[in-house]
């Protein structure tokens, strides 16, 4: 950004000239005036301008009449402008910042300004046509000044905004790191922020973790890595979003969301699963794990843990992989190893394999057989098949692998085969 401003002028006439400095210093005997119009018009168009009180808007004149001062003194000298010169609007632009007025609405009011300026400007000047002239010959520099000036404020904005996000990453990852700890904050800022979450001692959460796997729009690996973006995506993928604790550590976004009265963990998962369709239908897909219920900061630690094993459990795609929606089964047959694979017996690993090559109808049959509690005419009708059928398939699972599946240890024995046959096909996904 440019430290200078030529405000340049055009070769005129001397009448011209005189006319130019006339304007001028119309405009001068009535800027007190001038600034009064602009600061009404302020209140009267920007909504958060106009519910402040009047020691606020005592210093938006201040700042209105600084800028008109300049401005004459600009157009007047013909003389070149630095960016010292506008040390006063950058320090206005910073108690703005701070007070919370968005970047729009002081450029609104900047905006304000120049055409309460513009139309000083004209009515100062008359209406004959070498007025009209010499009132034209201001526009250029008049456009530059404001094009200068509104640029050196509106990178106060920027560097305030800055700081402040910086400042609350900071504060984030501080107050993430203390509970996964298992210390809930108790003073300053960091229990402050605890509160804005939500998060108490003894509150009730969860933690998610999650990690982007691509982003289908570019196919930008670069992005895959970049954890900021994933942050921000699930950030801003819903309102319940937005009040969760979301950080980026070590690789990873962590998010703890609370589970708040009248939900359940249910409820969490749902709202997160529902963020990865739609982050992954906007091209950004992600793999999220997430734990069970943490009773407390004390209990964060092993939520953390959880969070991170079930990561693991997604398939290299994406998706997402909940705790509470598992039962203890499905869980440790995830979790198999060779040595639970080695164990099955290697007659009922053929006939599963077999059975998946073919459709796997005899591994629906088991599983609603289980299902209907050996009922064997309510699992036919379940899969609408005919008992008959129905009992030909138990009977063949029988003589193929030498297991019965009425008697309880032996369809216990093949759903656990099937569990662990699921699961070694899941974890060739996420490889």
């Amino acid at each position: 950004m440019p430290r200078a401003l030529v405000v340049g002028t055009p070769a005129l006439p001397e009448p011209l000239r005189q006319e130019r400095r006339r304007i001028l210093r119309a405009v001068q005997d009535r800027v007190e005036e001038v600034a009064d119009t602009a600061v009404a018009v302020m209140r009267e168009e920007i909504p958060s301008y106009a519910v402040q009180d009047e020691r606020f808007f005592d210093d938006v004149r201040d700042q209105v009449l600084s800028h008109y001062r300049i401005k004459l003194t600009v157009l007047a000298g013909e003389r070149d402008i630095a960016a010292e010169d506008l040390v006063f609007s950058r320090a206005a632009a910073m108690r703005r910042a701070r007070a919370g007025f968005a970047l729009e609405d002081w450029i609104s009011a900047f905006r304000v300004g120049r055409q309460v300026f513009w139309d000083a400007v004209l009515e100062c000047a008359g209406t004959s046509p070498a007025a009209q002239e010499a009132a034209l010959s201001l526009v250029t520099p008049l456009m530059r000044y404001v094009d200068f000036a509104s640029t050196h404020a509106a990178q106060a904005y920027v560097e305030y905004q800055q700081h402040v996000v910086a400042d609350a990453d900071r504060e984030r990852r501080d107050l993430l790191e203390q509970l996964l700890a298992g210390v809930a904050p108790t003073r300053g800022p960091l229990l402050a922020a605890a509160q804005a979450y939500g998060i108490g001692p003894h509150s009730p959460m969860m933690v998610v973790v999650a990690a982007c796997v691509r982003d289908t729009r570019t196919g930008d690996t670069d992005l895959a890595e970049n954890g900021y973006a994933t942050s921000a995506a699930i950030t801003v993928a819903g309102f319940w979003a937005s009040r969760t604790l979301v950080v980026v550590r070590h690789g990873e976004v962590v998010a703890v969301p609370m589970v708040r009265a009248g939900m359940d963990e249910e409820d969490v998962c749902a709202h997160f699963d529902a963020v990865q369709r739609r982050l992954a239908r906007e091209g950004n897909v992600l793999s999220m794990g997430i734990s069970t219920v943490a009773r407390g900061a004390s209990e964060l630690p092993r939520a953390y843990q959880e969070a991170r094993e079930a990561l693991e459990l997604v398939p290299l795609g994406g998706g997402v992989a909940a705790l509470p929606r598992l039962s203890p089964f499905d869980y440790l047959a995830l979790r198999a190893d060779d040595i639970a694979r080695q164990l099955v017996d290697p007659r009922v690993s053929a006939l599963l394999e077999e059975d998946r090559r073919r459709g796997d109808t005899l591994a629906a049959t088991v599983r609603a057989f289980a299902d209907a509690d050996l009922n064997l005419r309510l699992a036919a009708d379940r899969l609408r098949v005919h008992h008959n059928t129905a009992h030909y398939r138990l009977r063949r699972i029988e003589e193929r692998t030498g297991r019965n599946p009425r008697r309880i240890a032996d369809l216990l024995e093949l759903l656990v085969a099937l569990a662990i046959r699921d699961g070694a096909q899941e974890g060739e996904d996420r490889r």
